[in-house]
């Protein structure tokens, strides 16, 4: 009978150590599962907050269709953040990043020497953010069919102001005996800027262009005239190919026509660069502002080539992003 009761109490009581020990462990195992779960969720938190505040971006407007790309993929991501983006000019987008109006300022040509000082004069310290690379198209009208390339002298002295009312003839006397109708970006382009610096070297342009700082206005004069002529951005060529008749340009090696290939590897010269954002240091240190840099960094490639321009090398968009990642 002692016995029995002996070994009925070790049963119970080992039942019930073994039902602690159980609940033990299973009170471990959820509290790491929850543990988890609850890194988890913070991070997700964290990829999926929604950000307020707002972004004030003027410039190129050779680089506004990739910023373009770029804030209504964000908008998508981030509602609540007001985007705003301008297209002024080059020359226009530093006043106004000078002036402390602007958060990016888009360039399709590095910053002067005298815009650096002004800035510096204003206190604005900024970050030069590398983008994608553009080569610059000389395009004329579709029915022009006597032009097949043009070299860079030919370039600049059919662009460069001489007094005299430009023909065609003049360029080449079995060409027509047309008048040629210019058409050309503004002078607060870069893209005037980098034409002006490296086919007229600094000459004035012929008076009688059609200056504009809307690309699209230079798609239309083009396309509307058979004796008109043009420059801008590869983008707009590209967007506008069916339209328009892209001009090889021989720089001593050879015409070659700006393809994708032939801007990345520099073959075709010398209308091939580089487009660029300046960042104000300052307003990387909103949240919002951060974000929006980095999404454009991280979405450049893609973007820059879903719009018409040449992505660049991978490692330079990881640097970018250190680069970044250092001014938070």
């Amino acid at each position: 009978m002692k016995s029995f009761k002996f070994l009925a109490l070790s049963t119970m009581i080992g039942a019930v150590l073994a039902f602690t020990a159980a609940c033990g462990t299973e009170g471990t195992n959820n509290a790491a599962n929850n543990g988890s779960e609850g890194n988890n969720t913070t991070e997700q938190a964290e990829e999926n907050k929604q950000l307020q505040g707002e972004v004030k971006i003027d410039g190129s407007s050779t680089v506004y269709p990739i910023m373009e790309a770029v804030v209504e993929e964000f908008g998508m991501e981030q509602p609540e953040v007001k985007v705003s983006v301008a297209s002024s000019g080059t020359g226009g987008g530093f006043k106004a990043f000078i002036a402390g109006e602007t958060d990016l300022s888009n360039a399709s040509r590095p910053i002067k020497d005298e815009e650096k000082a002004a800035l510096e004069e204003a206190g604005i310290a900024y970050t030069e953010f590398k983008l994608a690379n553009d080569g610059l198209s000389i395009v004329v009208n579709k029915d022009n069919d006597w032009l097949d390339y043009l070299t860079v002298d030919e370039l600049k002295k059919m662009w460069v102001e001489d007094g005299t009312v430009k023909k065609w003839s003049d360029i080449r006397s079995e060409w027509p005996a047309e008048e040629i109708k210019f058409y050309s970006p503004g002078t607060d382009s870069g893209t005037y800027d980098y034409f002006n610096e490296i086919i007229l070297e600094e000459a004035p342009i012929v008076e009688k262009a059609t200056l504009s700082e809307d690309d699209n206005v230079l798609v239309q004069g083009v396309t509307g005239d058979k004796n008109a002529i043009g420059y801008f951005g590869y983008a707009y060529y590209a967007e506008n190919k069916d339209n328009l008749k892209v001009v090889p340009v021989d720089n001593g090696n050879g015409a070659v026509e700006p393809t994708n290939e032939t801007v990345e590897s520099g073959e075709y010269a010398p209308l091939s660069r580089p487009l660029f954002t300046y960042v104000k240091n300052e307003s990387v240190k909103k949240e919002e502002i951060y974000e929006f840099v980095k999404y454009a960094l991280e979405n450049a490639a893609v973007l820059s080539e879903d719009v018409g321009y040449v992505k660049l090398k991978d490692e330079e968009y990881t640097n970018a992003l250190e680069t970044l990642e250092g001014l938070k």
